[in-house]
């Protein structure tokens, strides 16, 4: 390090002003904006800045400025740009002179052709508190970042040394409030989503609600998402919650499952033909891209895409424009959104998937997780198809009169192990087939580990092995009458000793003996 500045002592005393304002009887927000205040006044700086990382998004996002112009609304991705690469190495980066550094990409501020030649940029990290190990990782919460007036290099250093002082004094803070965002966005996401959807499914694994948050914030951008599972997951569920939670949610919804089109016609159907472009075409026709103009297109089992359809869509993704077979090119204002149950990245090693299509879909991409890997969501999911064989019966009972009423009302404990212990290759639609076959097996209103297909069956589950002794029939028939009761409860155990007729005491020591957990029967629906 170089000699000591002139100016040393006002960075003492600048440190000694942030420290005496530093305790839980302040608003660290008004302490923030009082410390960036102070390296502008003081110091000179312009444009301090906080940048925190959204753990939720996996995105930095700027938190609070002290600027005399208007911020701009952009996100960054770590590894991107200066304040991306500060947060991926957890490194400070000093800029000379702004013109100069390719790196560095001015998209939160304007800054005029004057200010790139004369000033310097510098973004140093700010870490979580330390924890009681001193030698435990501390995590990058986000970067502190100021202009200031180019000068030499060693100058420079020392404001960067100052600053990472100043960075270290606002870490608690900085944790607090990244906690609190958290927090706060995570309630706005659910209050967006809290809206009727087709299927009306319920998301009550934690996986499953952090996928959908996750949706809801990527749903404002227009950049493609692609949605990354097997089969019967519920891909196309979370693409409409994406439709749904954007600004495109008054426009067109298409949903194209390409793996039914044939290859001859995929292009015609997606793009769409004039008059007259091949022998048939006797009128125009709009493509499925057209149709959604200015909505969502999803496009379900995006490898069976061919190869002149993986060229017309992303030439719709670089230069928004579509060409109909037999026309001329026009404007085309579509999101897209793609599904994918095999590795894309393996068909364009073999060649058969375009690297710059893949490239543009994969920018964002969510992973739905097979349903034997969020296992929460086995028993609500079961409940809600269960309400929706009793609608239709009830239906069906309505208009006909004379018909025997055969409503199946629960699902006994022993069956809502079988379901939960199964693998369920087939995931959702499997469960959905497997509750219909159940309604149709069960004769008393209660589906038995004996209702379930085949492929859920043992010989334990089912007793079949053995003759239960009178001790298990009775603890067997008690646990299914709490099980009963909770699931009529949604999981509150008080309200479930109270339809038992019996003390919370008593049914939370039975809960506990049988090792039932009350959650599983707390159905969410988001």
């Amino acid at each position: 390090m170089a000699k000591t500045p002139d100016n040393f002592r006002d960075y003492l005393e600048t440190l000694r002003i942030m420290a005496s304002y530093l305790g839980p009887q302040r608003s660290f927000r008004s302490n923030l904006e009082f410390f960036l205040q102070l390296l502008t006044k003081r110091h000179n700086f312009m444009r301090a800045h906080l940048v925190l990382f959204e753990p939720e998004t996996g995105l930095l996002r700027l938190r609070h400025a002290y600027s005399s112009q208007e911020v701009n609304e952009v996100t960054y991705s770590p590894g991107v740009g200066v304040t991306g690469q500060v947060f991926a190495t957890g490194k400070p980066i000093i800029v000379d002179k702004l013109k100069d550094d390719k790196h560095f990409l001015s998209l939160l501020f304007n800054r005029t052709d004057e200010e790139m030649e004369k000033l310097a940029f510098i973004s140093v990290p700010v870490l979580s508190p330390v924890e009681a190990n001193p030698m435990t990782a501390r995590d990058i919460l986000g970067t502190l970042n100021v202009d200031t007036m180019g000068g030499d290099r060693d100058d420079l250093e020392w404001r960067c040394l100052f600053l990472e002082v100043v960075a270290s004094l606002i870490g608690n803070g900085s944790a607090y409030l990244q906690e609190e965002l958290s927090r706060l966005w995570r309630l706005d996401s659910a209050s967006t989503l809290m809206q009727e959807d087709e299927g009306d499914y319920f998301l009550f694994s934690k996986i499953m609600r952090h996928l959908v948050e996750q949706a809801s914030h990527l749903a404002q951008g227009r950049a493609p998402i692609l949605l990354i599972g097997e089969n019967g997951v519920g891909k196309e569920f979370l693409a409409r919650r994406i439709y749904k939670a954007s600004s495109r949610k008054e426009m067109p919804f298409v949903s194209c499952y390409l793996a039914t089109l044939s290859e001859e016609k995929m292009l015609a159907e997606l793009v769409g033909y004039q008059k007259g472009a091949f022998a048939g075409a006797v009128q125009t026709q709009k493509g499925l891209f057209e149709q959604a103009q200015y909505g969502t297109i999803f496009l379900d089992c995006v490898e069976y895409l061919t190869k002149e359809a993986q060229e017309a869509l992303l030439h719709l993704l670089q230069e928004h424009e579509l060409c109909r077979l037999g026309g001329t090119p026009f404007n085309c204002d579509v999101r897209v959104v793609a599904s994918t149950c095999v590795s894309l990245e393996q068909l364009v090693q073999e060649g058969k998937f375009l690297k710059e299509l893949y490239v543009r879909l994969n920018l964002y991409n969510l992973y739905v997780p097979p349903l034997r890997e969020r296992r929460e969501d086995i028993i609500p999911l079961a409940e809600h198809f269960l309400s929706q064989i009793a609608e239709q019966e009830n239906s069906a009972a309505g208009q006909n009169s004379g018909q025997t009423e055969k409503l199946v009302k629960r699902i006994s404990y022993p069956a809502l192990q079988l379901l939960t212990q199964y693998y369920w290759p087939g995931n959702i639609p499997e469960l959905k087939k497997c509750m219909e076959a159940a309604a149709q097996n069960c004769s008393d209103q209660v589906i038995r580990a004996g209702d379930l297909p085949p492929s859920l069956q043992t010989a334990e589950s089912t007793d079949t092995e053995n003759e239960l002794s009178l001790g298990d029939a009775v603890a067997r028939f008690e646990k299914e009458m709490i099980v009963d009761a909770l699931v009529k409860a949604s999981g509150n155990v008080l309200k479930a000793a109270k339809i038992l007729k019996s003390s919370y005491r008593i049914v939370n020591y039975k809960v506990k003996k049988y090792n039932i957990d009350p959650r599983h029967f707390t159905v969410r629906k988001v």
